[in-house]
């Protein structure tokens, strides 16, 4: 047999390199992020970066989180399991880990880095930005995902620490009595002044020596963005996109009757307002909307430096990227201000996922799906080994196909509400002490109307989805 010349076996090598190389992975979660964008319908939010990646890849449309809070939904979208209905969900899960080693299975970015991947996190991945606990949230000895990260880190600047950024103002001002806190704020000045901007810096400086001085190793890259979480600061260039904008009505803004999952929105009501509340007064609610889409634009921004600097360091075409909303939240529906209730509004929320080489690119799927699906599609996508203690399903045939079928949607909350479903016609709420909503979304009513005495067959074909769902667990 004929030998090759020495350079074609050296080119033959880096081919098979080439081939067996895996996937870098770009995870971005957003803060308190409706599906309330460009690429979604809403055609007066300015959101061009988002809508660039969605042009690229697949928004699903209806992509419901497990949980309407911070910490219980980041949980199931960094384990890929349904946990603990609370903020606390991943500290508790840490301290379980610390008494017996295998209490929980890997979490998603420790699976990566047991196959092979460098993971590092940037800014609010998990609940407390930089994943560690304590009083100011930076101490080194209480780790909120402890063996799942090579680096997991958080600039916090004229903050202070990580507690300081994460309610943080223009200029360093951080939350003490919230009363004194501007709700809505808008300062003339560069993205630094407000805290994703030097969040984003450190995300850009992770990915170029990722992609340079750290190639040895195919990357699992997490950034966070904090805003449009409260209090509503970005730079007044945001603001003033929506100067001369016209808003779309909101949607069934009263206050519901009987028993639901309302509540007071006292996250919202507790900063500074100089006694307007934008249930009662129509151009304070506009106002607050208009500040609510200049913090989206900002956090759009953030994602465009990230996909710009991917670009231009010649690796996009092989990375995968996954932009996720860890919850909804209402702007007046159910006369509510904030998240933390089961309606659609806190629990539905935007997921992107585009990856080299995807069909029908820019095709919007409708196919409902979980955010515990997210951590076995990266897998999948990834050719890694399956997780097989993950109780979300692999989106690969949504992301091949748009149109094939997705599957019931399930949630749940820590206030006695108990477990939420959500299928193609309803949604059904059922709370610890028995008591039932069901909400018919075939028909104009929505969710604000109660039928669980009208149709009863539903009803128990539903608790037993949520039986079936959740035993053993």
């Amino acid at each position: 047999m004929k030998c090759l010349p020495p350079l074609l076996v050296a080119i033959a090598s880096l081919s098979l390199f080439a081939a067996e190389k895996k996937p870098n992975v770009l995870l971005i979660c957003v803060d308190d992020l409706r599906p309330e964008l460009n690429c979604y319908g809403v055609d007066y939010i300015h959101s061009p970066n988002i809508d660039r990646l969605a042009a690229e890849g697949r928004a699903f449309y209806k992509h419901y989180v497990q949980a309407p809070t911070c910490g219980a939904s980041r949980y199931t979208l960094l384990t890929g399991t349904y946990g603990g209905p609370s903020n606390t969900a991943l500290f508790d899960r840490a301290e379980d880990l610390a008494r017996n080693a295998n209490a929980s299975p890997p979490s998603m970015p420790a699976w990566f880095r047991q196959n092979g991947y460098r993971t590092i996190s940037v800014g609010k991945v998990s609940h407390h930005p930089g994943g560690r606990g304590g009083p100011d949230w930076d101490d080194q000895t209480i780790p909120e995902m402890p063996l799942s990260w090579d680096r997991h880190l958080l600039r916090a600047g004229a903050w202070q620490h990580p507690r300081g950024w994460m309610h943080g103002q223009a200029h360093g001002e951080i939350r003490g009595d919230a009363s004194q806190m501007d709700l809505l704020q808008a300062y003339e000045g560069p993205d630094h002044i407000y805290p994703d901007g030097i969040s984003s810096d450190q995300a850009i400086e992770q990915l170029e020596s990722l992609a340079t001085k750290e190639n040895d190793k195919p990357f699992f890259l997490a950034f966070g963005i904090l805003r449009p979480h409260l209090p509503f600061g970005a730079p007044k260039k945001y603001l003033d996109l929506y100067a001369d904008a016209e808003l779309p009505e909101v949607p069934h803004p009263r206050k519901p009757k009987g028993r639901t999952t309302w509540h007071k929105s006292g996250e919202f009501y507790k900063y500074k307002r100089d006694g307007m509340d934008p249930n009662t007064n129509a151009d304070y609610s506009l106002q607050v909307r208009k500040h609510y889409a200049a913090c989206v634009s900002y956090a759009d921004a953030q994602v465009g430096r990230l996909l710009d600097r991917l670009d231009s360091l010649g690796i996009r075409d092989n990375t995968i990227i996954v932009l996720w909303g860890d919850h909804g939240w209402h702007l007046g529906e159910h006369s509510i201000w904030g998240k933390h209730s089961l309606f659609e509004e806190s629990l539905r929320s935007p997921l992107i996922i585009s990856y080299p080489g995807m069909p029908s690119p820019g095709k919007l799927s409708h196919s409902m799906v979980e955010t515990v699906d997210v951590f076995p599609t990266l897998v999948e996508l990834s050719g890694i080994p399956k997780a097989k203690y993950v109780d979300g399903v692999s989106l690969k045939p949504i992301l091949e196909e748009p149109e094939t079928p997705g599957h019931d949607a399930f949630g749940y909350f820590s206030r006695g509400y108990g477990h939420t479903i959500r299928t193609k016609t309803h949604r059904m709420i059922a709370h610890t002490d028995g008591y039932i909503e069901l909400y018919d979304h075939r028909t104009l009513e929505g969710e604000t109307r109660n039928v669980a005495d009208h149709q009863l067959e539903i009803v128990a074909q539903l608790k037993a989805k949520i039986e079936k769902r959740f035993k053993n667990k």
